[in-house]
């Protein structure tokens, strides 16, 4: 072999400079994941006052002072239609006022105001407007009175009051959906085995799942509902990584991976609520998988899927999608190239 027959050696780049590449992406991910966290807290957070009308608009108007831009405060008629407004997720809190305010000074009463919460909705808020509450008490009501009265309207599991056992469990649906779509990706060679794995892994992820979540306690309510719900969910995140590799290689996968968890996780609002994330953040992270499938579940288990509706057909939309990309541009890029015709023998 000569000289210049010889293969010449790949050159990689040095470990230091890859290293440092890492920890690069290491904090971008770190402030990433921290950011939405770390700027939590209301804003245009939708409540309800119920009440005579001249109490209920004075006590509107002293939540919309209290902390500007924190609430989306809308009026109804009584107690009635405010606890209606919390079952139909349309409002996180209703503030009701059962008598007209007293004048104590400018002070209104505490007597006269409860505070009714939905925890299932999101345990952070009802937490947080329970503090408010108390602040409340101390801000308005009269020196020895009653206490702020806070009402759940609906519960979230007993076991997980403060939705942390919901909020953790959501990794491993991710990261095992993600893995999910990677197999069937790269082991199922028929469109019908791939569509089938997908619909498949899906229902069966969403049954074991909500068992399981039941049985520790962190989901209560609907078993059906919660179970189809995470159906949706696991079935989205597969039907994502294996329709992005069908159309783009492998890819497809990281794009998968990244979609669903890199950018969904800290947008969902999962341990939170959507309206607590800086804005529009908050907003997309709801036409992504994980916020998507966050509120579903909960819709889905506690609300009768009250709320339900944009959530369920954003999960959808990525199952049907990723399928057709499964099934079609998966198809594509399978083809054999037509074979060459062998050139034909001439007898000398």
């Amino acid at each position: 072999m000569s000289e210049h027959d010889a293969v010449t050696p790949r050159r990689t780049p040095p470990v230091a400079v890859v290293l440092a590449a890492v920890v690069a992406v290491q904090a971008l991910l770190m402030l990433w994941f921290a950011w939405p966290a770390q700027k939590a807290e209301p804003r245009d957070l939708p409540v309800v006052v119920a009440g005579p009308q001249q109490a209920a608009d004075a006590l509107a108007a002293k939540l919309g002072a209290a902390r500007e831009g924190a609430f989306d405060v809308t009026t109804v008629a009584d107690a009635a239609a405010a606890d209606a407004a919390l079952t139909d997720r349309t409002a996180y809190a209703a503030f009701i006022v059962s008598q007209p305010v007293a004048s104590l000074g400018d002070k209104p009463a505490a007597a006269g105001v409860e505070v009714h919460v939905a925890s299932a909705a999101s345990p952070a808020v009802a937490t947080a407007l329970s503090q408010l509450a108390a602040q409340m008490q101390a801000q308005f009501g009269q020196p020895g009175g009653p206490a702020v009265k806070v009402v759940d309207v609906v519960p979230t599991s007993a076991d997980d009051p403060r939705g942390a056992g919901f909020a953790g469990s959501f990794l491993p649906l991710i990261l095992t959906s993600i893995g999910a779509g990677v197999v069937v990706a790269l082991l199922a060679r028929s469109r019908p085995v791939r569509v089938a794995a997908i619909v498949g892994y899906g229902a069966g992820a969403g049954l074991l799942a909500a068992g399981l979540m039941h049985w520790t306690g962190v989901l209560a309510g609907s078993y059906l509902g919660g179970a189809t719900a995470i159906a949706l969910l696991t079935g989205s995140i597969a039907a994502t990584v294996a329709g992005l590799y069908a159309l783009l290689g492998r890819p497809g996968i990281a794009l998968g991976a990244v979609l669903a968890f890199v950018v969904g996780n800290p947008l969902s609002g999962l341990a939170t609520a959507p309206e607590m994330l800086p804005q529009p953040w908050g907003e997309i992270g709801q036409f992504l998988p994980v916020g998507a499938g966050a509120t579903l579940i909960r819709s889905a288990s506690y609300f009768d899927w009250a709320g339900a509706t944009r959530s369920a057909i954003v999960l959808a939309s990525y199952v049907v999608v990723g399928l057709i990309l499964v099934a079609t541009a998966g198809a594509r890029r399978r083809r054999p190239a037509p074979a060459e015709a062998a050139p034909e023998l001439v007898a000398a």
